[in-house]
């Protein structure tokens, strides 16, 4: 019988929190979801009830509650296939499990320390700053609410690109040679943007960054060349403010146009498949591409991809080394180097602008 491994040091943490945006789970759940989404912000229930046919289209549940409840399982499953004795606690932004209640109970159960795994992979306010004014919001309504500290950003890493590539590469095979690749990510307000990351621009700079990344592994793998964009959905908000562009569906026409012989779209701001992806992709630029006859396939989401599960939690374990002191070793893959474990003060500041209705995460 083989010795058992030794335990995987943990210290300073004695938890792990998974951050998500939340999604209703059913029919009477969308306008109240809607509500928490937009609150204080002065969008009428009427136009509310609008975004929320695109819940009603799929029966009133977003997806994103299953799958963070299904990487919850493969984490546990993962943690404990090395020994790293942590417990594992689920919150989110706007609806059950509410973020509050969870900090609440991580309290009652003496959690003190714990890293916090965020569903969201690149830098700007809505994707890292927002997630991290939650937390300090639930900890000053909880006493003796642990202390949280956010993993780094994670879109350069080996799991996540990895995860990709196959991804990627599986889409690809389904289509005529030549075909485009198309990443696609949230828009966000161009002003948004120009505040992301420690010195700006952060948002696309990573995107950029993660598909080139995709692509040359992609590239390696074939031999072959082609067309890449990074193009964008989900839009919301008045048409005067600008917000990054092109749309996902206008892109597809320019490439129909161009006679290109079929296109992969490849979600790559997105940890896996909610409400964006779902039908901004797999129903609306679906039919887009139906409608000129240009043959698409859409690339997986990370999801539970074994990479992706093996990435979290060894972020995991590599910041608890770095905040005992340690030097660990910091996989990445791009020009951009490793993403930060601390925020700046000043980074990814808030903007007055308008709600965004979508689980985005």
């Amino acid at each position: 019988m083989s010795p058992a491994a030794a335990p995987i040091d943990t210290a300073p943490y004695d938890a792990v929190l998974l951050l998500s945006f939340g999604g209703p789970e059913k029919p009477e759940d969308v306008l109240p979801f809607l509500q928490n989404v937009t609150r204080g912000r002065g969008i009428p229930d009427e136009r509310l009830k609008e975004v929320g046919e695109h819940y009603y289209a799929f029966g009133g549940k977003s997806p994103i509650n299953d799958q963070n409840r299904a990487l919850l399982a493969a984490l546990r499953e993962s943690f404990d296939e090395i020994g790293l004795d942590l417990p594992l606690y689920w919150g989110n932004r706007n609806w059950a499990p509410y973020l509050t209640d969870t900090v609440r109970e991580m309290a009652a159960d003496g959690v003190r320390r714990a890293v916090v795994i965020v569903t969201s992979a690149y830098p700007s306010y809505s994707g890292c700053r927002q997630y991290r004014e939650n937390l300090e919001d639930a900890a000053r309504e909880v006493p003796d609410a642990p202390r949280f500290d956010k993993l780094r950003h994670y879109a350069n890493h080996p799991g996540f690109v990895g995860a990709f590539v196959e991804s990627t590469a599986e889409a690809l095979s389904k289509l005529p040679d030549g075909s485009a690749i198309a990443y696609v990510t949230h828009s966000i307000p161009t002003a948004m943007n120009a505040t992301s990351g420690p010195d700006g621009n952060g948002y696309l700079d990573w995107h950029n960054d993660v598909a080139a990344s995709i692509t040359a592994e992609v590239e390696r793998r074939t031999g072959q060349f082609r067309r890449t964009d990074l193009v964008y959905c989900s839009r919301s908000g008045p048409p005067q403010v600008p917000w990054l562009e092109p749309d996902v569906n206008e892109h597809l026409e320019v490439l129909a146009a161009e006679h290109v012989p079929g296109v992969a779209v490849v979600p790559i701001g997105f940890v896996s498949d909610h409400m964006e992806v779902i039908y901004d992709l797999d129903t609306e630029a679906a039919n887009t591409a139906k409608k000129l006859d240009l043959p698409m396939a859409r690339a997986a989401t990370p999801g539970t991809d074994p990479k992706f599960v093996t990435m979290l939690r060894d972020l995991v374990v590599e910041r608890a080394a770095a905040e005992r002191g340690e030097q660990p070793d910091r996989p990445c893959l791009g020009a951009l180097g490793p993403g930060w474990d601390d925020c700046r003060h000043d980074c990814c500041p808030p903007l007055r602008r308008p709600a965004r209705v979508e689980d985005h995460a």
